[in-house]
């Protein structure tokens, strides 16, 4: 692999390389997930429920997103400390957190287990890890060299798809995982060379505030991924919207302030192969009206064959431009000082 940063880049977490790593991750992450004992029977399940905050919770995200379409049953993403009302025996429970600690997850598991449902919990350790031993339930370890939560997504998503299909819930799974790490290992050589996209876009960003729309829920959780790493990365506010609903309220916000907007703004557009014949007309009218109002309007297209393989080829050119955000300010991207206060400041009382 290309040497991914020089040493004069503050990067105190190694983020550069973990983004650069997220092929190998993910061929690791379903490796891990295999096998697993004590899964519930295929018939027993009505429902799948994923529990996690922040980069965690963009597991179930990924799920809903590019395996959802195909089972049999709903997936339902829970990112609170409450527990949806309808979850018991029924429920196939995916409890996610990076540390083990995450308090909102934690004690919605803890619901989870009191009502019956079977789990699977994705986790460094930690407390959530202490439980499922207690419980007795199956676990996906995360493998303890990543940093930051952000960094594993790899790691603690795709164990869910690969225990759906050993359940015979989301049959082919496999193929998908290793189309994706193909198309990975691909745009990784693109990124990393001396021309990358995502240095190249990262410039264009520059101080500016980016605001990402992507089509359908695939492209929901792009931009959503998007969003959240500029946050975390370059440390600067960002924003995400989805077509087709954007364009029954906000777009109408555009209607003024363009001389401010023009200087503020960026927007990105992130597209990939399956969205709505319609979601495509609503892109190419929306963007005619964005460059009257933003700085410029840029766009990446996914590639690599299947949805899961697109989700986290966009996933990976997102990591690398937010990263390349943080560079060009001087940032070191790995620490998260103010999510580290909130934590300490609440668990404090």
């Amino acid at each position: 692999m290309t040497e991914v940063v020089s040493d004069q880049v503050l990067d105190s977490q190694g983020m550069l390389a973990a983004a650069a790593g997220l092929p190998e991750q993910v061929f690791d992450a379903a490796v891990r997930a295999r096998g697993l004992e004590g899964l519930p029977e295929r018939d027993r399940i009505e429902n799948v429920v994923v529990l996690g905050m922040g980069g965690s919770g963009m597991a179930g995200d990924l799920l809903a997103a590019t395996a959802g379409p195909f089972l049999p049953v709903p997936v339902i993403v829970s990112k609170s400390y409450e527990l949806p009302a309808f979850v018991g025996e029924t429920s196939l429970v995916f409890a996610v957190s990076f540390s083990g600690n995450t308090e909102e997850t934690v004690e919605a598991a803890s619901t989870a287990a009191v009502e019956g449902a079977p789990l699977v919990v994705v986790t460094k350790g930690g407390e959530l890890g202490r439980l499922a031993a207690s419980w007795g339930v199956p676990r996906v370890e995360v493998p303890g060299d990543i940093a930051q939560p952000r960094a594993a997504v790899g790691a603690l998503a795709v164990p869910a798809l690969v225990v759906l299909e050993e359940m015979g819930l989301f049959v082919g799974a496999q193929q998908w995982i290793d189309f994706a790490v193909e198309q990975l290992a691909r745009r990784r050589d693109q990124l990393l060379s001396s021309a990358s996209p995502a240095r190249i876009l990262a410039e264009r960003i520059g101080r500016t505030l980016p605001i990402f729309y992507g089509g359908g829920q695939l492209g929901a959780t792009a931009a959503q991924r998007w969003k959240n790493q500029v946050n975390e990365n370059a440390k600067v506010p960002a924003f995400w919207n989805t077509q087709p609903e954007l364009c029954h309220n906000e777009v109408a916000g555009w209607g003024q302030h363009g001389d401010l907007t023009r200087q503020v703004f960026t927007a990105v557009n992130l597209r990939h192969e399956y969205e709505h014949p319609q979601v495509v007309r609503r892109f190419e009218v929306v963007t005619t009206l964005l460059e009257e109002v933003v700085a410029s309007v840029e766009e990446v297209r996914a590639e690599g064959e299947g949805q899961l393989a697109q989700l986290l080829d966009l996933i990976l050119v997102g990591d690398f431009t937010t990263l390349h955000l943080a560079i060009q300010e001087g940032l070191d991207p790995g620490p998260v000082p103010a999510l580290d206060h909130v934590k300490a400041t609440v668990a404090s009382g």
